[in-house]
């Protein structure tokens, strides 16, 4: 029986190079599905870098090596296909397990890639240990350090891939992995073989400096990476910057000589070209990782900033370099004669400006920041670009069989290869390609794709991008909401994952979630849950209660995406800290005009005050509701409200009364009251009932004097600037009999949009857009309150606040009486008789009366003296008449 014969150099070569395109494909293919929701860009770039790449790496070091050291490795051929085997199958595993979550087999894949780099660096190092001493065998010692890191960065990838690591401890995992993986096992392999590559692509000899540039890298290299590692590992990321900047010194012994080169040698083929552009992509990349690092305020911020560059580190370096390679070095391993390699270079070098053209230009373009179909159009056309090698390689390899001499002279080769500077056809052609793409894709994209081609971010624009990177799995988690706040409040989800939140309001008050994307709960009352959808994550997502003033008092949660963008630099639509997501707008406080009339059917708020019931026993009901309201002049509100009117009714009676107020929520959020009048437990009579629900609230009038109710849910601050207050008057024993009496409660608008709810961030400011008297501005100019002169008047003030003083003021008159907090401060001219008091200074929630007598007939303005807040609005006139 015949013994089957080895497979050819030429058979070989196109056997494991056929790894490296089928790997190349996958990727080509994960990129174009990407937009269809069924692929995430973790998979496109470990199927570029750890399949890819790697197989590059594995097949080309050997090679090199063997070349470098003139004696080939143990094993030869049948262990190197051993170790590409194990890799294949390892990095199946991988890419494989790690959408799927299962870990054991992420393990498995993992172990099998490590021990077949492990494998391949010891018989490296046996390689070079045994080899006599030339002048390039150093280099070999760039491809042993490569696969030292390389089993590193591996061993961190698998720890990154358990859901259980913390987020911080994951983030800075990441910088550790990017940099030993990428910078590591590819940037040290692809430097140790450029120096020796590039001059020969140039087809010129290697200058005597490149010794000295090859001695002088590989530590600076080598350590910078280490302390690379050492600052994500205790948390520094000066150290990292600092690691990265080492490793940039080391990177640009290597460039400059390779401009060396390039200057005493210009490229002319399209492999030159395009080594050259991946370097450059490869040094611009390690120099923005850098920046990015030092200027972060924190490791997420790093991680998430770190993963926006690997397009251009793996696509511009990595794959155009890759290409690049194989264009010089499949004629050269093929071989044939000089006859069939100047054939097939030829063949590689066609539409070479028009590839690199449209490759580099493409990738300049995608970092603008473009809207993602546009990114994914461009991409299209780098992939379409760089995978037209693999048919002019075919081509290339069918034609050489065929070359004939005298159609190949040796003394017209480089004649025979395009000068890509010097072929402007090429050129315009790559250059109206890239103009076309952008046009139909600025004409194509939707309007909610965010970035340049469509119109500003949108609620849906985060979900569309999402939707273009799914990894078909989901997360689910489980969240309550209490006490203001989300638990968790920070959700951590794979790039790509559709979020399945399980959301349950444990508090009394009603909740929501509303998310940055337009996604929401709905409102849940204590005791319910909902499941929220938030759909495929790709950018980070905050999201928030909707309550009015909840988000103020920190009911905030956020959704961080684990390898992805953060896309978290400006606000979100929706993300108005007042009211619920869907109130958009501009302020209502833009229409405010105080010169602006009321309509002719304009009926103030009654500010007559009867005299109290002979009853010793009140009964009411108080409804809220949610109410539209004219708060100015063509300005409304939805105002929170007691019976219908802000403030609600005034109450009145006297010193052991009792009240007994039967209290229904028939508005859409929870509520309560809270009577200063009365002295007791609040845990019941005060607590915050749901909508639909009722209590019952009775008090005794112990002491007397104008006191403030209000509504006590959280943020008070919120319900009572939205009109949920109003007032209780108690009177003093032996209240001297006035012909008028009125009552004022002074409060404030912090307005939302037009017909919306109160802006609580306004509110939090302490910047009310209106203060008023009664609930309208200025109301009591256009309809004045009536005296006659000589008659005593008194005039009950209350401050309901929530934040702002009062002095009230009547222009043109003094007052002889002044009762505040429950005593007189001033009566009937005091204890001289002259006494008299200019204003009524009064805190949030306290109150008092005024007497006085108007001395003549005329219009009376009163204010409070706060002066701005009276051209707020806080401001009306007494029209005196005989």
């Amino acid at each position: 029986m015949r013994r089957k014969k080895p497979l050819s150099r030429k058979a070989w070569y196109a056997l494991v190079n056929s790894l490296v395109v089928a790997w190349a494909l996958g990727a080509v293919f994960v990129a174009i599905v990407q937009p269809l929701g069924v692929a995430a860009p973790w998979l496109m770039v470990h199927l570029l870098l750890l399949g890819a790449a790697s197989t590059a790496i594995i097949v080309w070091s050997q090679h090199f090596a063997d070349t470098l050291l003139r004696r080939p490795a143990a094993g030869g051929r049948m262990l190197l296909g051993a170790r590409l085997f194990a890799h294949t199958v390892g990095a199946l595993a991988v890419v494989t397990g790690v959408p799927g979550r299962a870990w054991p087999l992420v393990l498995a894949g993992a172990v099998l890639v490590a021990l077949a780099v492990l494998t391949q660096v010891m018989s490296l190092a046996r390689q070079l240990h045994v080899a006599l001493p030339s002048r390039f065998a150093p280099l070999v010692r760039y491809y042993i350090v490569a696969g030292l890191f390389l089993v590193i960065g591996v061993t961190l990838g698998v720890v990154m891939a358990r859901s259980d690591i913390p987020g911080g401890v994951h983030d800075r995992l990441f910088v550790a992995h990017i940099a030993f993986n990428l910078a590591g096992w590819i940037g040290i392999t692809v430097l140790g073989t450029v120096i020796l590559l590039w001059p020969t692509v140039l087809h010129t000899r290697i200058l005597p400096t490149a010794d000295a540039a090859v001695r002088g890298a590989l530590p600076l290299l080598a350590l910078g990476l280490l302390v690379v590692g050492l600052g994500a590992l205790f948390g520094i990321r000066l150290g990292v910057s600092f690691g990265l900047l080492m490793y940039l010194a080391g990177l640009s012994l290597i460039v400059i000589e390779a401009v060396r080169q390039g200057r005493r040698a210009v490229p002319v083929t399209y492999a030159g070209w395009s080594m050259g552009a991946a370097l450059l992509w490869f040094a611009g990349s390690v120099f923005a990782v850098m920046v990015l690092v030092t200027v972060v305020p924190d490791w997420e911020q790093a991680a998430t900033r770190i993963s926006g560059v690997l397009v251009p580190f793996a696509v511009g370096f990595v794959a155009q370099l890759v290409v690049g390679a194989l264009s010089y070095l499949v004629p050269v391993v093929i071989g044939g004669g000089p006859v069939v390699t100047r054939s097939m270079n030829a063949g590689l070098d066609r539409f070479g400006p028009f590839r690199f053209i449209v490759v580099n230009g493409a990738l300049l373009l995608m970092l603008l920041p473009l809207a993602e179909p546009l990114r994914m159009l461009l991409l299209a056309l780098v992939a379409a670009s760089l995978l037209a090698f693999v048919p002019l390689a075919i081509r290339a390899i069918v034609a050489g069989r065929h070359a004939r001499a005298e159609d190949w002279p040796s003394d017209g080769t480089k004649a025979r290869m395009p000068a890509l500077h010097a072929s402007s056809g090429g050129m315009m052609a790559a250059v109206g390609t890239l103009v076309l793409a952008v046009a139909v894709g600025v004409a194509f994209v939707p309007g909610n794709a965010g970035g340049i081609g469509s119109n500003a971010l949108s609620p849906g624009a985060q979900s569309a991008a999402a939707a273009g990177s799914a990894t078909g799995h989901t997360t689910t988690v489980t969240m309550t909401m209490k006490n203001m706040r989300f638990s968790p409040s920070t959700v951590r989800v794979p790039a790509g994952d559709r979020l399945v939140i399980h959301l349950t309001n444990a508090d009394e008050e009603v909740h929501d979630l509303v998310l940055a994307t337009g996604v929401t709960s709905g409102r849940l009352i204590g005791g319910e849950s909902a499941t929220v959808d938030a759909g495929v994550i790709f950018s980070n997502v905050n999201g928030w209660c909707s309550i009015t003033g909840h988000r103020q008092m920190g009911m905030v949660m956020s959704i961080v995406v684990v390898g992805g963008s953060s896309g978290n630099g400006a606000p979100m639509a929706g993300m108005d800290m007042g009211g619920p997501a869907a109130q958009k707008g501009r302020s209502a406080a833009n229409d405010i005009d105080l010169a602006k009339k009321p309509s002719a059917g304009f009926e103030p708020y009654d500010a007559a005050l009867p005299p109290a019931a002979s009853a010793t026993v009140h009964t009411l009901t108080l409804t809220v509701r949610n109410t539209l309201t004219e708060v100015a002049p063509g300005v409304y509100q939805t105002l929170w409200t007691y019976n219908g009117t802000a403030p609600g009714p005034t109450l009145r009676g006297r010193v052991g009364d009792v009240f007994e107020i039967t209290l229904v929520n028939d508005a859409t959020m929870g509520h309560s009251i809270d009577f200063h009048a009365g002295a007791l437990a609040p845990n019941e009579p005060m607590r915050t009932i749901q909508p639909g629900q009722s209590l019952k609230y009775t008090f005794t009038a112990t002491r007397s004097g104008i006191w403030l109710y209000h509504c006590s849910t959280m943020p008070m601050s919120a319900h009572i600037a939205n009109g949920m207050y109003g007032a209780v008057i108690i009177d003093p024993p032996g209240l001297d009999a006035v012909a008028h009496e009125y009552v004022l409660v002074q409060g404030e608008y912090y307005l939302g949009p037009q017909k919306g709810e109160i802006d609580a961030s306004k509110v939090a400011e302490k910047e009310p857009d209106l203060v008023v008297f009664n609930g309208y501005a200025d109301q009591y100019r256009y309809r004045p309150l009536t005296a006659r002169a000589g008659e005593r008047v008194r005039v009950w003030v209350l401050d309901a606040g929530p934040n702002l003083a009062s002095a009230f003021h009547i222009v043109g008159t003094q007052f002889d009486t002044v009762f505040t907090e429950g005593d007189y401060l001033l009566r009937d001219g005091g204890s001289t008789g002259t006494g008299g008091s200019q204003v009524l200074g009064l805190q949030p929630a306290q109150g008092g009366f005024v007497e006085l007598t108007f001395p003549a007939t005329g219009d009376y303005s009163f204010i409070t003296h706060a002066m701005s807040d009276a051209e707020r609005g806080a401001a009306g006139l007494f029209h005196v008449t005989p």
